[in-house]
């Protein structure tokens, strides 16, 4: 239960998270199962905001993502990654689109998931993660001063991935080129 910050707080100590590559994409692993498909969950997005908030869940939840972009050459998504989480990143991308823009793809990838919600409920709670999100004293939602904020309302996902490529192969032509990791 995300309102239960005392159980939030017991779990902290027991969590696991590390990152693998199989079969070419990036996967999230709690406690060695991969979480990945279920980090995209309705309920999972909307309780990570609110537990987030949080002073200690942050501080604990920054240790692990710090240590695993130490680790791997890695792409980080979050709302405060370029800000507080690796502020020194060599490439911040602020990815951004209306929020009916990404309520309509949320909606989508949740019907393809099997997950029943209507399109308005799921624009309520973009809208309202979004308030919630940026009027947190800790780490706030707001772009890295240095990112590139890139907009892709109105973008096909197959766009939006050309856009990103396009800035990675702009930054890291050489490593890119020879199958290396990125900085």
């Amino acid at each position: 239960d995300c309102a239960d910050q005392e159980a939030v707080l017991r779990a902290l100590p027991s969590l696991e998270v590390a990152v693998s590559f199989q079969g070419g994409r990036q996967r999230t692993l709690l406690g060695g199962q991969d979480v990945s498909k279920e980090l995209r969950r309705h309920e999972v997005s909307d309780c990570a905001s609110k537990v987030s908030a949080m002073p200690e869940v942050r501080a604990h939840i920054l240790t692990l993502q710090r240590g695993i972009a130490a680790q791997h050459s890695c792409i980080v998504d979050g709302r405060d990654i370029g800000t507080v989480v690796l502020p020194q990143a060599d490439l911040k991308i602020f990815l951004t689109a209306s929020p009916e823009d990404r309520a309509r793809r949320r909606w989508n990838e949740l019907r393809r998931r099997g997950q029943r919600l209507s399109y308005e409920q799921v624009l309520r709670d973009i809208q309202e993660r979004d308030r919630r999100d940026s009027e947190r004293a800790v780490a706030p939602l707001k772009p890295a001063e240095d990112s590139l904020v890139v907009d892709t309302t109105g973008n096909t996902l197959e766009q939006s991935v050309a856009l990103l490529q396009a800035l990675l192969l702009n930054r890291f032509p050489a490593q890119l080129k020879e199958g290396k990791p990125c900085p």
